[in-house]
Parts: C-alpha cells; sequence; structure tokens
C-alpha cells in the first residue's frame, strides 16, 4: 500500500501529507518500547546527524535543500546526486527536547564561513550558487564549543573543520586548520579517552589532531577490518566513524549491498580492535538500510541509528522488502525524512561488541548481500 501512494504522491503532488512523520503520540510509545523504527521527522534529507548536546536538546542536521525550495515537496524522490541535485549550501539546523517536537534554528553555518570562502574567493565569484553544495554536516561537543566537519564537492572540492567561538551553535567561526584540512570525504571526529581528537574520512583514513585544531598531530593511516585471509579489508566505501564502546574501538562504515554503486540496499557495518589504529575484527552487520545513520544514545540511555531515503524508485513496504533480491537497483523501507531506529549494544563477556538493529526489518541483511553474516532474531536475547 505504502508504495502505491508513494508512485500516486508522485503524479499528483502530494507529498506532504503522505509521508509525514508519526503522530506524537506514536513516537512517545515508540521511544519507549524501543523495538520498532520511528519515523520522527518529515523533510528531504540525507545522512542525518543527531547529537544531545550539553543543554539536554537535541541537534539535528544532514545533507539538506536550502530553505524554501520547491522540489523538497514536488521531487521528494530526487537522489541529491548528479545535475539535477536538491542539495544546498548552507548547515540547515532543528533542535529538539525529546526527539518528538522539533523547532528549526535556522542556517548557523554555510560554505562562505568555511575557509575556502577565504583562500579560493574566485571560485565562489564564477561558480553559480545553485552548484554549491554542502555534504554531510557533523556536530562535535568539543567541552565549552563545538565543531563542525563537513564535505564538500563544489564549488571548491574539499572539506571543512570549524569552530564556533562559544557554546552556542551559530557564528563566527573560526577555521583553526585553514588549507590544510584539504578534501577529506565524510569527515568525522573522534575524541579518544585521553583527550586526543582524531579525524576520520573516506574509507578509512584516520589522523590524530593538534590540541587546537590547528594541523594533523602525526601522518594519516589507513584503518579497517580485516579479511579472512589477514589482509586489510574495507569497512565501506563512505560514512565512517568511530565510537568506544566498553574497552573496545568501533569503527562503523557504509557500503551498499552488493558491493557495486546504487545497487541494493545501503547498509552500515562495523569492526571492532583493541587499539584505534587496529588491528581491527572481520566486518560485521549493523543493519539493513541504515547507511550513513548516526549511532547516538536518549537520555535514558537507549541506543539508536537515524536512517534516510536512499533509492531509485519509490520505498518498498516492509512486506516488499522482506526476503526480496535488491541488487536490480536502489532500494529501501525508509521514507524520506528521518526514521530512527533503535539498536542493542552488548558487551560480550570477552569484552567484544555485539551491535545489531532491533527491528526485524533492519536487523538482518537480505538475499543481496554479498558477504555472508549471521542471522539474529531480534525477539531472541541470545546473541549470534
Amino acid at each position: 500500500m505504502r508504495r502505491f501512494l508513494a508512485v500516486l504522491l508522485l503524479v499528483v503532488g502530494l507529498s506532504k501529507d503522505t509521508l509525514a512523520a508519526d503522530p506524537p503520540e506514536a513516537i512517545a510509545t515508540g521511544l519507549k518500547a524501543h523495538n520498532r523504527a520511528i519515523h520522527i521527522k518529515d523533510g528531504w534529507i540525507r545522512d542525518p546527524y543527531i547529537v544531545l548536546g550539553p543543554d539536554e536538546n537535541y541537534y539535528l542536521t544532514g545533507t539538506t535543500p536550502l530553505p524554501g525550495d520547491p522540489r523538497e515537496t514536488e521531487d521528494i524522490y530526487n537522489t541529491g546526486l548528479g545535475p539535477q541535485s536538491i542539495v544546498g549550501w548552507k548547515m540547515r539546523l532543528w533542535c529538539s527536547p525529546d526527539l518528538i517536537h522539533w523547532e528549526y534554528c535556522g542556517e548557523p553555518f554555510t560554505l562562505k564561513d568555511g575557509i575556502w570562502a577565504k583562500v579560493r574567493p574566485e571560485r565562489f565569484r564564477t561558480v553559480p550558487e545553485s552548484q554549491w553544495r554542502l555534504w554531510a554536516p557533523e556536530l562535535h561537543w568539543l567541552g565549552h564549543r563545538w565543531a563542525l566537519v563537513h564535505t564538500s564537492p563544489s564549488p571548491v572540492r574539499a572539506s571543512n573543520l570549524s569552530l564556533t567561538r562559544r557554546s552556542t551553535i551559530d557564528g563566527p567561526w573560526e577555521n583553526p586548520m585553514g588549507e590544510k584540512i584539504g578534501h577529506r570525504h565524510d569527515p568525522s571526529l573522534f575524541r579518544d579517552d585521553d583527550g586526543t581528537w582524531w579525524l576520520i574520512w573516506s574509507a578509512t583514513q584516520i589522523a590524530p589532531l593538534k590540541p587546537d585544531f590547528s594541523d594533523f598531530a602525526a601522518e594519516a593511516i589507513r584503518i579497517g577490518p580485516t579479511e579472512g585471509d589477514g589482509r586489510l579489508g574495507t569497512i565501506g566505501h563512505e560514512g565512517c566513524f568511530i565510537k568506544r564502546l566498553g574497552e573496545k574501538y568501533v569503527l562503523f562504515g557504509t557500503g551498499w549491498s552488493t558491493r557495486q554503486p546504487r545497487k541494493g540496499s545501503y547498509n552500515l557495518y562495523y569492526a571492532t580492535a583493541d587499539h584505534i589504529e587496529g588491528p581491527y575484527s572481520e566486518r560485521r552487520f549493523v543493519g539493513r538500510f541504515l547507511g550513513h545513520g548516526t549511532l547516538f544514545q536518549d537520555k535514558d540511555g537507549r541506543w539508536w541509528c537515524t536512517a534516510f531515503y536512499n533509492a531509485d524508485v519509490p520505498p518498498l513496504s516492509r512486506e516488499e522488502a522482506r526476503g526480496k533480491d535488491l541488487s536490480e537497483t536502489a532500494q529501501t523501507i525508509n521514507p524520506q525524512g528521518v526514521t530512527i531506529v533503535p539498536i542493542v549494544v552488548k558487551i560480550r563477556p570477552d569484552g567484544d561488541v555485539f551491535i545489531r538493529a532491533k527491528d526485524p526489518d533492519y536487523a538482518n541483511p537480505g538475499p543481496d548481500e554479498l558477504q555472508k553474516f549471521d542471522i539474529w532474531e531480534p525477539e531472541k536475547t541470545t546473541l549470534p
């Protein structure tokens, strides 16, 4: 039924009503139950990123259109790729005290606030604004102010690492690394237990930063899961980040189930290590349709992962996707907007970490998954 409605609204343009977020009461119930995916916000977005701030508000950002772009409702299945991309050049921000009610907080950062507008002004003059793109912004609390990282293909193919001057997410912004930030695809930040901040990018390069964020403190190294033959493998191709869970470093990364671009489902994977530099375990499965999601904890300590629409056809219903080979093209069950999916994070007796989506329609790979993984039934307490 959902697929029929999705196709219908493409024809008649009734996107808002059909793809609206779940009702507040349903979201509240779902948050408490922590067993099924919840559609918490509508609107065109990719790479949704949620972080709980020091003021006890959740902050949401991601790859978004410019405010007021009519295509947000008229062209909801725009992939965000290619010359007709809907992606804009401003970081849009929403805040919420409860993951239910979201307030729009404006556009506190744009490409004009980054280093490249200052050192490559000719590109900003000659490339039309309609071709500027700000991709995959992330916000990280440094203890006294915020850091923002993102990537951009245009007007300069580069990234920014920008810092606020105070504890609120607004300008003016500082760019302490200057041009040294270069181009880092899907950059992320991780703070180690000793206080060192690391930059993570691509799939996967990491390097420690100097305390003042003015430069790298050491050369970058490549990390990834261990293949069956002991060689260094790849966690995916983008959307990588690191978390410290128990005594383990956990590397997350995104890839297509078929390992072919835009074929199959867009999934999230992980690997664990005793040291940030590795060696890491074999690649493991977090969840189907969770590619480039954010793992975050709510105020009650429950783990969630953000999810979004990333496909070349309207979303499938849950029933359609179950057991279906999706390798023909890019496909998903996620509606346009922000979905959050409950995650189980367990420390095993040996100290290793088990991470998996709890919703059965996200918990296991489909038949198009190239790598073979253990199957887990979320309703059972036994871990594979």
